[in-house]
């Protein structure tokens, strides 16, 4: 690869990153829209500051409260700096992801060409992951896809050309990699064990002595980038990092991510039984595998990729990756099930993306020239043919989830339900409180996985004033939502929105609260 093509891929790369600009006009689902809150609220002055909850692992006495409690916050402080250097809005707050879009497009045509040992290879690869497939659609919003997918993939690089040049001092490179990506995903850290095994698995260039300067560097890097936050949470939690992550790990459903209280303890979860442990485990196994095939291969390519891995497993530089794989899949399965298979392998796997359609490429041309020697065909012919598949299959993928986007007209008319049936300084329990945030700016709190008798009890403690009911409902509020219940006597229903159709689906309710308020929120 020369720097004339990599210039011209930074282009095309930007040429794409508009493209999708223009198209992708709001965060679109509740991580984003907490990511772009918590970054427009430290620009305009508001700190580091939550005006909701998102779930009940961490209960402040009011709000708002400290931020990024659960989620990390590196994709929240860019999107601040970029707010508070060009203005408030939402274009504004997706230029840190374009940056890390073209800089993961770069990569991937540098990792292409030293895999594949040709040019082509390079262009191929930064093609395929501008292409994104599933990803097309989560690359330039307010959330960490691209830039996870940067650090991430940088980190598993470094280590590997550490361990090939026999240089220790790639760790300090891959240290302050490593540190970045925890604190942009808190699975982040594995990328810290990886980068262990790298440097000591077996045989290697590098020497003892160097192995010892290379675990000293990697551990130094990483602390120095992860200091401020560590010292942050000291002062705000009392703890280095917040425990409510790590706890997941206990939960028995996905909906017990949002109990009230959340009383996650290893008593109860063994009390669940060991058939429902494993058959969650298996459930999440078989979503996995299906995110990886879908996703991470985009279905035609996973198996070349994984046939090109094999082939070239003694590649040093495959060894990080090769272990990333292997332990961020069983974590995703084993140990955090449905976080796992709800988004947490979606996310973490951007890392991978570029290694998976290099890889790719080179299984693809190892099929091509088998199939052209079986069935006589000119093999040039037939790998710019495939090859241009290739690409036309990611682009479609990714075109696909780009229209299934714009396609979801089950969302709520946020404005218009505020302007009409909530006063202005409302605060809401909703199904999705960074999202009415980002359009209303009410504080809140999320539905609660709780008995309904509890809801009070929330709604008294954070001051709530209003209930609203859409689709997406925890199961004790169904009954209500369906209108299969009377609403108990601390709710009080203002409107019943029906529009008409035969399923409940673009239903909305409205209730009152008639509870005090025990909080100051301010």
């Amino acid at each position: 690869m020369t720097r004339h093509d990599y210039i011209l891929i930074a282009f095309i790369a930007l040429l794409v990153g508009v493209g999708l600009l223009l198209v992708i006009n709001e965060p679109g689902y509740t991580d984003a829209y907490y990511y772009y809150n918590a970054g427009e609220r430290l620009a305009t002055g508001k700190g580091l500051t939550d005006p909701y909850l998102v779930n009940y692992i961490y209960l402040p006495e009011s709000l708002p409260f400290p931020s990024h409690t659960y989620w990390m916050p590196l994709t929240s402080l860019l999107i601040a700096a970029s707010l508070k250097l060009f203005g408030i809005g939402f274009t504004v707050a997706q230029i840190p992801s374009l940056i890390a879009f073209i800089g993961l497009s770069l990569l991937s045509a540098w990792l292409g060409s030293v895999l594949g040992q040709k040019r082509i290879y390079g262009w191929l690869s930064a093609l395929l992951v501008m292409g994104g497939g599933y990803y097309l659609s989560f690359w330039l919003t307010t959330d960490h896809f691209a830039l996870y997918g940067l650090l991430g993939c940088s980190a598993l690089i470094t280590m590997g050309l550490g361990r090939r040049d026999g240089d220790w001092r790639w760790f300090i490179a891959c240290g302050v990699l490593i540190g970045l990506a925890h604190l942009t995903r808190s699975d982040g850290a594995l990328l810290g064990l990886v980068a262990l095994i790298v440097v000591w698995q077996g045989n290697s260039a590098l020497k003892r002595q160097a192995r010892w300067r290379a675990t000293l560097a990697l551990a130094l890097a990483y602390s120095v980038v992860m200091l401020p936050w560590i010292v942050r949470n000291l002062n705000v939690l009392g703890t280095l990092f917040p425990t409510g992550g790590a706890r997941t790990a206990l939960l028995r459903d996905y909906n017990e991510f949002f109990a009230y209280p959340a009383d996650w303890s290893f008593e109860k979860f063994w009390a669940w039984g060991i058939g429902n442990i494993l058959e969650s485990r298996l459930q999440a196994g078989g979503i996995n595998f299906l995110t990886w095939l879908a996703v991470e291969g985009m279905v035609l390519l996973g198996p070349l990729a994984l046939w090109a891995w094999w082939r070239n497993r003694s590649n040093v530089l495959l060894l990080g990756f090769g272990w990333y794989v292997l332990l961020l899949h069983f974590m995703m399965t084993i140990i955090f099930p449905f976080a796992g298979y709800r988004g947490g392998l979606l996310h973490s796997s951007t890392a991978l993306f570029p290694f998976w359609m290099a890889l790719a490429l080179l299984g693809l041309d190892d099929a091509i020239g088998a199939l052209a020697r079986l069935r006589n065909w000119p093999i040039g012919q037939a790998k710019t043919v495939f090859r241009t598949a290739a690409i036309l299959l990611a682009v479609a993928i990714g075109l696909s989830r780009l229209q299934n986007v714009k396609m979801d007209g089950y969302a709520p008319d946020y404005i218009r339900l505020s302007e009409r049936y909530l006063p202005s300084d409302a605060v809401l329990m909703v199904n999705s409180p960074p999202t009415w945030y980002y359009f209303l700016k009410q504080s809140g709190v999320t539905l609660p996985d709780t008995p309904l008798e509890r809801v009070s009890e929330i709604a008294s403690r954070y001051c709530i004033t209003h209930l609203v009911l859409d689709v997406n409902v925890t199961e004790s509020f169904s009954p209500l939502f369906e209108g299969s219940i009377t609403p108990p006597d601390f709710l009080e229903e203002i409107i019943h929105l029906d529009r008409g159709t035969e399923t409940l689906e673009d239903d909305i309710r409205i209730y009152q609260f008639n509870t005090s308020c025990q909080a100051d929120n301010g």
